[in-house]
């Protein structure tokens, strides 16, 4: 693991640090999920619960309890059991939770329904993912209704409920540095992978053959998998946002956009890129390319520390819909456009959003009513888009079944901020010269 021990610690330290006195935190793993027959869908932890224990397992449970004498932190886990082993690979086992993930103490997952209720014991809060998951608040419920069966002997049951994902939420926001050069690693791999998709683009492919490329160069690069499912949409599809089937041909003077990025270590990547399928942009593949691409600079250059998290979608949206008004596909003053959202034929969705062990990363957007203020160790996407659907009769016709988007990771810096993907060309120059030396 690329993230220490001492880490993973110190972020259970300050997430006990944030609880209440006399309370306890319980953290599950996530469900196994059955792809069909008896095959199940590759696995992979909460979120949380990974980022507090860099532990990987199904049928986990963590929980911490302040000040414990006998150890605040407490690991439920698989048994080891050879046989089973032999079939579905290694467990560390309770031995293996103490030792290798700084557990205090680790008993048996089947131990569970018993030891919790033990826990409970006169704790007066309990911090878990309230409201998440109807199965867990039910599995609490029954918790402490064990422990309620005790109090006619003194025994007292929690009577306060808090959500822990907030706690954990906000600190997830703020990436460490061994954070940071996982992100720097996985926005370097999936930069790659957008650059020879355009290396061997050609028409008449079909989209799944770039995605191939993808998949294949993540998979070199140590990566088990995309961070979400890929979107490589040709021509008009490039107009639906979360396009996903993938399994449509080419066309010569079609523009193709993907969005994909690989999951590194559990850290996501999330890049998108548009560029012609032929090597060569038209004129209104330029001008609308050219005009995202300006968006998505102006809005990047104003990301630093003490911004406004909405600073950028509002810079998006101003230059967009002066250039949509100066190319004719909207009419009107600038201003009364944006009043009335005009600008939402063509670009739909915000510049971005907070990315890291999810790609769309966990953290609000707005703190007591107010955009959010960047800080140093946030990551961030910028990706301006403009989409003219195929069957948009509100413009000339020259102009339909255009959609481009531009996406980049960003991290806030304490005098400015880093492009994390910047090693994937996106000027129409560089795009159109790296297409043909591939020819």
């Amino acid at each position: 693991m690329s993230i220490s021990a001492s880490e993973f610690a110190s972020r259970r330290r300050r997430l006990m640090d944030g609880m209440s006195a006399n309370s306890v935190a319980v953290i599950a793993s996530a469900p196994t999920h059955r792809r069909n027959g008896d095959a199940d869908y590759l696995y992979r932890q909460s979120s949380d619960l990974y980022y507090l224990t860099g532990f990987v397992e199904p049928e986990s449970m963590l929980v911490l309890i302040p000040g414990r004498a006998e150890g605040e932190c407490v690991l439920f886990c698989r048994d080891r059991d050879p046989e089973r082993e032999q079939w579905d690979g290694k467990r560390a086992g309770q031995e293996g939770a103490v030792e290798n993930y700084g557990a205090d103490q680790a008993f048996s997952i089947a131990e569970v329904d018993g030891k919790l209720p033990e826990l409970l014991e006169n704790m007066a809060a309990v911090y878990f993912g309230l409201g998440r998951d109807q199965d867990f608040d039910a599995r609490v419920s029954g918790w402490l209704n064990s422990v309620r069966a005790k109090s006619r002997t003194g025994i007292l049951a929690p009577t306060q409920f808090v959500d822990v994902a907030q706690l954990i939420h906000e600190l997830r926001l703020i990436k460490s540095p061994a954070e940071c050069d996982i992100m720097r690693q996985a926005g370097k791999i999936s930069a790659e992978a957008h650059t020879q998709a355009m290396r061997v683009c050609r028409p008449g492919m079909n989209e799944y053959e770039l995605e191939a490329e993808f998949n294949y160069l993540f998979t070199k690069s140590g990566c088990k998998a995309p961070a979400y499912t890929s979107i490589v949409g040709g021509g008009n599809n490039a107009c639906i946002l979360h396009y996903i089937e993938n399994d449509q041909a080419l066309r010569d003077g079609d523009l193709v956009l993907i969005d994909a990025g690989c999951e590194l270590e559990y850290y996501a990547a999330d890049i998108t890129r548009t560029f012609p399928v032929n090597g060569k942009f038209s004129p209104e593949q330029k001008a609308l390319y050219e005009l995202c691409l300006q968006a998505q600079l102006a809005a990047i250059d104003s990301v630093k520390a003490g911004s406004r998290w909405n600073d950028a979608n509002e810079i998006t949206v101003q230059v967009i819909t002066a250039g949509l008004v100066e190319l004719g596909l909207l009419q009107g003053e600038v201003e009364e456009l944006i009043a009335a959202e005009a600008h939402k034929e063509f670009y739909m969705h915000g510049a971005g959003h907070w990315l890291g062990i999810d790609v769309h990363d966990v953290g609000d957007y707005r703190v007591d009513g107010v955009w959010r203020l960047l800080e140093p160790g946030m990551v961030l996407t910028i990706e301006p888009g403009i989409y003219v659907s195929a069957d948009n009769e509100n413009v000339e016709a020259r102009w339909r079944g255009i959609g481009v988007r531009i996406e980049d990771d960003i991290l806030v810096t304490d005098t400015g901020c880093e492009v994390l993907t910047a090693s994937v060309v996106k000027t129409v120059d560089e795009i159109e010269a790296l297409m043909a030396r591939s020819r």
